[in-house]
Order: structure tokens, then sequence, then C-alpha cells
């Protein structure tokens, strides 16, 4: 290790990161839970202070942070754009002193960008993973839209009461298409805006449903009745490909820990070799193409094992 020092400060400043990551979890999740007991005691919603304001307040300003809220909405998780970019600059610069410390002052960079790539990838990634919990949750949500249609009710009253019976995201979703409808939008609109919200083949045949149903006036019930058939037989294959495939991700992310244990072995074992190797432009120009072959094959290992089913 060139430069303890260096080493330390980047280790600290990521661990205090994660730190106040996992305190602001912590007391988002308190929060959340006193403000649903106060709702259920007192019927009132009690909104808890958010941090870095100021911060929040400018970025929304910008067209990044709008895209950034867009990408948060969509996610479930309980930050501003402002939190969310507060977290990202100080992992950031951890992973940069790290970086610098464990291999040479060339990787910082790197290592920088690499941080800003994966927290695009980590929103890209919670927002799949809320899109893959809801559409498990189709099913259910069409039978009960199918019997509260059979029974005579409205389709907004049979929305409301699947936003109260269903768990998030599937509840929290319906919960918004609801408040959207109370104050005049229509349904349209609504389930329009959350197919949007939330892209998926299997959402948007159950909002084209709705939709073609409410406009012609014709009953869903046996439409619904289908769809929580095929629902049903498209969650049990999309869950047999995502074991079969589960190897060839898991091989994906091997390949490039691989390269970058290979390098910490080798700055180990020959002390301030990476540094020697960086300090000329032909190793850095030879450094950058082992990088990116590094992440052309995970991004082709990923295309390979990239099934839409």
């Amino acid at each position: 290790m060139n430069n303890p020092a260096l080493l330390a400060l980047g280790a600290t400043i990521l661990c205090g990161t994660l730190a106040v990551a996992g305190l602001h979890a912590y007391s988002s999740g308190k929060a959340q839970r006193q403000a649903l007991e106060d709702r259920l005691a007192t019927g009132h919603h009690k909104v808890r202070g958010r941090r870095f304001s100021g911060i929040d307040r400018r970025v929304r300003k910008t067209a990044l942070g709008r895209k950034v809220q867009l990408k948060l909405s969509a996610t479930g998780l309980d930050l501003t754009p402002g939190e969310f970019f507060v977290y990202m600059i100080a992992a950031v610069i951890a992973l940069w002193f790290i970086a610098s410390s464990l291999l040479a002052p060339f990787f910082g960079p790197i290592a920088g960008i690499i941080g800003l790539a994966m927290a695009n990838t980590f929103l890209n990634w919670q927002r799949q993973k809320r899109i893959e919990a809801f559409i498990n949750q189709l099913p259910d949500l069409a039978r009960l839209l199918a019997n509260g249609t059979s029974a005579g009710l409205a389709l907004r009253t049979s929305l409301a009461m699947a936003a109260d019976e269903l768990e998030a995201p599937a509840g929290e979703e319906l919960t918004i298409v609801s408040n959207q409808l109370a104050v005049g939008r229509s349904i349209d609109d609504s389930l329009n805006e959350l197919a949007e919200r939330l892209p998926s083949r299997e959402l948007i045949v159950l909002v084209t449903t709705l939709v073609l149903s409410n406009k012609s006036g014709g009953t869903i019930v046996g439409s619904l009745r289908n769809l929580t058939e095929t629902l049903e037989e498209r969650k049990e294959t999309r869950r047999e490909v995502r074991t079969m495939l589960s190897e060839v991700n898991a091989t994906a992310f091997t390949i490039p820990c691989l390269g970058i244990g290979a390098m910490l072995m080798l700055n180990s074992m020959n002390e301030g070799a990476l540094a020697r190797v960086t300090g000329t432009t032909l190793g850095q120009i030879l450094m950058v193409i082992s990088l990116g072959l590094y992440a052309v094959g995970f991004i082709i290992i990923r295309r390979l094992g990239k099934i839409d089913v």
C-alpha cells in the first residue's frame, strides 16, 4: 500500500457514507412506522423533515435533478434528489481515495467514474427490482379487480379496494392511482401513467384491458379472469428462466472481480508495480485497453444472459 494515510482517509469516508446511509434508512423506517401508527390512531399523516433541503432545492431546478427525481419515484426509495447526490459524491470521493491508495493514483479518476456509473446502475436496479415485485403481484391484482367487478363495484372502487388489500409496491402504486382519480383525473390517464412509471409487458396488457373495457363499457370479468391465468403462467416461466440464467449472471460479475483481484495481488507481491506501469503513457493506454476489455466482456455476458419473457 503506497499511501496508508490516503487509504485510511478513503476508508473513513466510505465507512462514514455507509454509516450515514444506514442511519438514514433506519430513521426513515422508524419515521414511516410512527407516521403509520399516528395515521391509524388519528387519521393524520405526519411528514418527517428532509436532510440537505438546500441542496435538494438547487438540484431539482436542473434537468439532471429532474431525471433523478423521476427515477427515484419509480424505485420506491425514501430519498430526495439532494440526498442522493450527497451520498453519491461522498461515495465517489471515497472510492477515488481507496483506489489511489490500493492500486495507483492513475486508478483514482477511473474509480470515481465507475462510482458514478454504479450510482445510476443502482437506481436502475432498484427500479427493475420494484417492477419485478409489481409483476409478481399482478395475478393477485387482476383477481381482485375481477372479483370486485363481478360483485357490481365500479372500476374506481375496485382499484381503491385493491390498493388497500395489496402490499407494496402494488398497494403504493394503486394508492397513487386512487388519489389521482379522487382529484378528478381520468382512469385512462392514471393507468397509462402507471404503465409509464413501471414499464412491463404484463402491466401494459392489464392497463390496455382496463382502458378498453372502460371506454367500450363492456364487461371485464371474463377478460380479467383469463388474464389472471396467463399472468400466473408467465410468473412461473419467468422464475424458471431466472433460475437457469443465474450461473451466467454470476459469471458476468466474477470476471471483473478476478481482474481487480489480480491487480491487487500483483501490487502486493511487487510493491508499486502498478504505479510504475501507469507512470508512462504507453502503460496508461494499455491499462485503459485492458479495463475496456473487461467491461466489454461483462456487457457481452450480460447480454447473452438477458432473455425477455
